[in-house]
């Protein structure tokens, strides 16, 4: 009995450290000992407003997350298929854990998503759709058709509903700012049967100089007869107000633009522009990131996240809400 009673306390002791071992599942929610992440996060590109909110948002996901590391690259310029190819190519053959691609053109990037999906990477696409979405885990973006409705109901407004318009395309196989064209367009079409639509094949191209070049041209053409313009994204709507001013037609035309920056704000406030279309590109980087760490985590991530779409208008502009989407933050 003396030897059993002086042996207790080593059991006690070799029961408390069996019970300190972790089990497979203890710490799980511990970030220390989380895998670490790398994921690329590859835009249209990389000049525009817009695209450095998009990479405020993903790095803020990627903070919060504390397990992730964001590889930021995309294109100088935006109708660079080739260069937005090479630049998912190199990912590859890194083998980073996740691609996230806002893609310039819905066939081009098609083969190169395959072929990361095929070695093991998964992608999750933003801001503009592929033209085949089976090999991506989900699709991040404003409601872009929903915009261009929103773009020609408030064009129609400041012009009374009636009269002439302008629509001026950016880029041939930009599916996001191909949906913004059809959801003006057909929105005029079923609400508004007096307005008319002066042109609508022109394509203003994917920077503000040739935009103003594009938007001038065509101005000039119609410059008796047009009562309202849209262009569908930032560069072509900082190139259209360039064309309204040197034209001295700001105020006589109505002109409705799609995304902020400085200038097209500074329109706004002095009404040369009647109203800006907003999307969220802080909430769409981080919602991308996030839905592609929930998917290598294991979690159940839907097929299509919708982000929003507003409008700015030079009543409403200076509401909370309205100042914080026409003043994200952003990365330089």
């Amino acid at each position: 009995m003396p030897r059993l009673i002086s042996l207790l306390p080593v059991l006690s002791l070799l029961s408390l450290l069996v019970s300190c071992v972790p089990t497979p599942n203890q710490g799980a929610g511990n970030s220390s000992e989380r895998k670490s992440y790398r994921f690329a996060v590859i835009p249209k590109g990389t000049t525009h407003e817009f695209w450095k909110s998009v990479h405020a948002g993903a790095r803020q996901a990627a903070e919060e997350a504390g397990n992730v590391t964001i590889l930021w690259k995309g294109p100088l310029l935006e109708n660079d298929r080739n260069g937005q190819i090479s630049v998912v190519e190199d990912f590859v053959v890194k083998q980073v854990d996740g691609i996230v691609l806002a893609p310039l053109d819905s066939q081009a990037l098609i083969d190169s998503v395959l072929h990361a999906t095929e070695t093991g990477i998964p992608v999750v696409i933003f801001d503009s759709a592929l033209a085949d979405e089976n090999p991506i885990v989900t699709y991040v973006a404003t409601d872009n058709y929903a915009g261009g409705k929103l773009a020609a109901e408030t064009l129609a407004a400041a012009i009374g509903s009636r009269g002439n318009v302008i629509l001026l395309r950016y880029n041939p196989g930009s599916e996001s700012t191909e949906q913004r064209e059809a959801g003006f367009l057909e929105t005029l079409t079923r609400q508004f049967p007096e307005i008319k639509v002066l042109s609508s094949d022109q394509y203003a191209g994917t920077t503000p100089e040739s935009s103003l070049e594009k938007a001038t041209e065509v101005l000039e053409k119609y410059r008796d007869q047009v009562d309202g313009i849209f262009a569908v994204c930032e560069p072509n709507a900082t190139g259209t107000l360039g064309a309204l001013r040197e034209l001295n037609l700001t105020g006589k035309v109505k002109f409705i633009a799609f995304d902020p920056n400085g200038d097209l704000i500074d329109g706004l406030q002095k009404g040369h522009v009647q109203g800006i279309v907003l999307q969220d590109p802080v909430t769409m980087g981080y919602q991308a990131v996030k839905q592609m760490l929930a998917h290598l985590e294991g979690k159940p991530v839907e097929k299509r996240i919708k982000t929003g779409e507003f409008v700015a208008t030079p009543e409403n502009m200076n509401q909370p809400d309205m100042q914080k989407l026409l003043h994200p933050p952003q990365v330089d």
